[in-house]
């Protein structure tokens, strides 16, 4: 991203498929003692973590519709986030519902999304990532801006949080 400019959709491509490779390979070699370990955003532990940025992976994709929607509130995200508790509660309610899952199914979840949010934007037009938007977690600027920031950097440094770097 040169001069604040958001992304081409090539480097938002790269990125998302960079990002997406290394945190699997990274997570992969974490080892297992290592998931029950440490509290983290909400006291969550390393596999709460992973859990988390498993179940948000399939979310980024649907960044690409904000732009089609009428205007969101200011506060809060969208209705139905505010109706549910929030960001956080839904976030916690989706770590919840992965309490079951294995690390390697979290991880094959992971994976499996990020491919999925790679083709979504492969599929959608250049231009849309100068649109303006702002996204339920409250992030806003440009949909590539926006995009970069929650689908990469997030992910980055939720890895590095379970990583212990």
């Amino acid at each position: 991203m040169a001069d604040g400019l958001p992304p081409t959709k090539a480097e938002l491509v790269a990125a998302l498929e960079r990002s997406g490779r290394e945190a699997v390979q990274t997570l992969r070699s974490v080892p297992a003692k290592t998931f029950s370990l440490g509290r983290y955003e909400n006291g969550w532990n390393a596999r709460e973590i992973l859990a988390h940025i498993a179940s948000i992976e399939w979310t980024y994709k649907r960044l690409l519709d904000i732009p089609n929607q009428p205007p969101q509130p200011a506060a809060g995200g969208p209705p139905s986030a505010q109706a549910q508790g929030g960001i956080d509660a839904y976030n916690q309610r989706q770590v919840e519902r992965r309490a079951e899952r294995s690390v390697a199914d979290l991880i094959a979840e992971l994976e499996k999304n990020r491919g999925d949010t790679i083709a979504a934007v492969l599929s959608a037009p250049a231009e849309l990532l100068a649109t303006p938007i702002r996204s339920a977690g409250g992030a806003e600027g440009p949909l590539g801006t926006v995009f970069m920031n929650v689908a990469v950097r997030h992910l980055e440094q939720h890895v590095r949080d379970i990583a212990g770097e």
